[in-house]
């Protein structure tokens, strides 16, 4: 333990007031007092790297207080003792499978009073804050009478993505303190925020470095602080008519992002606030029925299922990446973007291309994205640095790993590795990036067929965390080791698949945008097609989805695809044909199925048009569950949660649904095969149920 008080592997010396000793009469804290007899708490959660909030860590940290009460020191502190950060939030773990809300919401009243103790005690305290503060850890700052950030600070309530809002009093308090509007703008978004930015909305007092954390503590305690005080607008936007007007605002913004059915977390928010805003006592009782109520509903359960299935994932990479060359052929929009990335991710990139134009459109785009998610001037100029223009192909000589990106043709492709492969250095890895060839027909050209693997990464690159790691018979068990540690080193999901055609992702996502495309055939509308996918929950339909891929990707991936598995997927019309040799490729040309502006699809539905029906809804979505049980019985991928993972973080497929195999198994295996043969009656034998729904569970 007495390294962690030691720890300088954020390159600083936290300032920990007077040392503590060896023995702590706490598990989870250590206490220790100042010759001006303020009390220091460091919190430093017993075999955690970073510090959260479990039922036992509250039980202790409620012993604290009640020893503390009785000593009565000048003052009190509590500070992180882990160099990751103050307090990440609640142990989740403890979420996982609550299905009474009566239970959530007796445990969540005992939280709840170790907190209003904390903000009830007679004696000064101060949060003094690093890294990370989120959720729950948020909640203790905001408990305390005074609150003292590190420059390097960030702050937010992600508790949103779990499908549920503060639970530990924060809706109460942080709308109370803070201008109500942009309080709950953050609650309802999940977004962080930065010191400098909790400086200006008055949620911390004072923002310092660590040299001077104790002066600050010092003058916390002893008045000499100006404390953050909530406005006169606070008071304004915290009143009844004001509420009831901003409330219905809210909630039409939060429209625009996700219904009330799929998530009700913003809304319950809105509602708590709506109705208790400025009555913090009434606040506060209400926000743990809420809270509660949200705990046990199928998004929140799900929605934590994803948040254990992204860690998961994460573990596939291990920690010790070796690369730190990356080398890219094929400067397009994926070449590009790959790059880039990998720039980003602290790594030297070449990036090559037979003209030099797409170099320069990928550095443009790099330079764009790097101002859009890099805070500081100068490293977006380091991240430039570290990504090199290279006509020549010279990176391939001295490239840890090269990324071959070109288009999808197997001759071109194995024409590339025939000019680099002599140029390799020893232990090297060679990936491609293809979606859709096998590797055993590209492995054939090869003299070291062994170093060949996929990575597959999705577009786009920056916001889609996952990437198939692709494996052959032949691939180096190392290499392919050193290739899952890189996917994780680049803050990327990997995701091991045997190679086969379209691996998981685009041969499950195949037959979801061929059949609308049959639907469109068969005089349906684009936007009810579109509306049937949104309505089960995807972030886009599957029309808008073909034109954000390319149509003459779909129509290469489809076509590929038909010639291995044939009638299991629905036929290609031949106007696609047409529409890609015209060049209407969607997106990327501006005109495919929709008219682009801006990045934007132009929809407008026609009067005439019926809403979309549960049929439809199941034709576009079952057979990607169909897909994914067929490749788990193949051994393509070897495990379920890790296929749900992969089209959650590949295609952003619904996640408070869990994924394609979770919501098969809640639904029940038996109903969905039953649909799946009733939709095969009447469409045709590409609905047939898989072989593997008999032993699937």
């Amino acid at each position: 333990m007495e390294s962690h008080i030691l720890d300088v592997l954020a390159g600083r010396v936290l300032e920990f007031g007077p040392k503590p000793a060896a023995s702590s009469a706490y598990r989870h804290f250590k206490l220790t007092r100042d010759a001006d007899g303020v009390a220091w708490l460091l919190f430093d959660r017993d075999g955690a790297s970073a510090n959260t909030l479990s039922a036992e860590v509250l039980t202790e940290f409620d012993t604290v207080l009640a020893a503390l009460e009785s000593e009565r020191p000048t003052g009190l502190v509590i500070r992180s003792a882990k160099t990751s950060g103050f307090i990440a939030g609640a142990d989740v773990n403890e979420f996982r499978g609550a299905s009474d809300p009566a239970v959530v919401e007796v445990q969540i009243a005992r939280a709840h009073a170790v907190i209003d103790w904390l903000e009830a005690v007679k004696f000064p305290t101060v949060a003094v804050i690093h890294g990370f503060c989120l959720g729950g850890g948020l909640e203790v700052a905001l408990a305390c009478q005074s609150r003292i950030a590190i420059s390097d600070a960030r702050f937010g309530f992600p508790e949103v993505m779990l499908g549920l809002h503060p639970g530990l009093g924060g809706t109460a308090r942080f709308t109370e303190l803070v201008n109500p509007t942009q309080a709950m703008t953050l609650m309802l978004t999940g977004r962080t925020i930065d010191a400098r930015r909790a400086k200006s909305l008055g949620l911390v007092d004072a923002v310092t470095e660590e040299r001077h954390v104790r002066n600050a503590v010092k003058d916390a305690v002893f008045g000499r602080l100006k404390r953050a005080k909530p406005g006169f607008l606070n008071t304004v936007l915290n009143a009844g008519p004001v509420r009831g007007f901003l409330a219905s605002r809210m909630r039409s913004e939060a429209a625009k992002a996700a219904s009330p059915e799929h998530y009700p977390a913003p809304y319950g928010l809105i509602d708590l606030w709506e109705k208790h805003g400025g009555n913090k006592a009434a606040m506060l009782a209400a926000e743990k029925s809420s809270f509660a109520h949200l705990m046990v509903t199928p998004t929140a359960q799900n929605l934590i299922r994803v948040f254990f299935l992204r860690d998961q994932m994460k573990k596939h990479a291990g920690s010790e990446n070796k690369i730190k060359h990356v080398h890219v052929i094929g400067a397009g929009a994926m070449g590009g973007d790959i790059a880039a990335w990998c720039a980003n991710r602290g790594f030297r990139a070449t990036l090559a291309d037979m003209k030099p134009e797409p170099i320069a459109g990928a550095i443009k785009r790099a330079a764009d994205l790097f101002g859009k998610i890099i805070r500081k001037r100068a490293e977006v100029r380091d991240a430039l640095d570290r990504l090199i223009p290279d006509l020549d192909g010279e990176g391939v000589r001295n490239a840890d790993l090269i990324i071959e990106a070109v288009p999808e043709k197997l001759e071109l492709k194995q024409k590339v590795y025939a000019g680099l492969e002599p140029r390799m250095k020893a232990g090297a890895i060679l990936a491609t990036n293809t979606s859709s060839i096998p590797l055993q027909d590209l492995r054939t050209t090869l003299a070291k067929p062994e170093r060949l693997l996929g990575l597959h990464f999705f577009n786009p690159v920056s916001r889609l965390q996952l990437v198939e790691v692709v494996s052959h018979d032949g691939t180096d068990p190392q290499l392919l080791k050193e290739a899952l540690a890189f996917v994780g080193a680049i803050d990327r999901l990997p995701l091991p698949v045997k190679s086969s055609p379209g691996f998981v992702v685009n041969r499950a996502l195949t037959p979801y945008m061929l059949e609308a495309m049959v639907m469109l055939d068969a005089d349906v509308d684009k936007t009810v097609i579109d509306a049937a996918a949104e309505k089960f929950g995807m972030p886009m339909g599957p029309i808008e989805l073909a034109d954000q891929v390319g149509l003459d990707i779909c129509l290469a991936v489809g076509d590929m695809l038909r010639s291995k598995f044939g009638d299991l997927l629905p036929p290609t019309p031949a106007w696609l044909r047409d529409k890609v040799a015209k060049g209407e490729l969607g997106r990327k040309t501006g005109k495919g199925f929709y008219v682009w502006k801006d990045g934007k699809a132009g929809k407008t539905r026609p009067e005439s048009a019926a809403g979309p029906d549960a049929e439809m809804i199941d034709r576009l979505i079952l057979p990607m569950s169909n897909v994914c049980v067929a490749c788990l019985r193949e051994g393509i991928v070897d495990n379920a949660d890790m296929v749900d993972g992969a089209m959650i973080f590949g295609t952003g497929y619904a996640p408070f649904r869990g994924g394609p195999l979770n919501y098969a198994r809640t639904r029940g295996v038996e109903n969905v095969a039953t649909a799946l043969r009733k939709l095969a009656a009447k469409f045709g034998g590409r609905f047939t149920p898989d072989a593997g729904w008999d032993t699937f569970r």
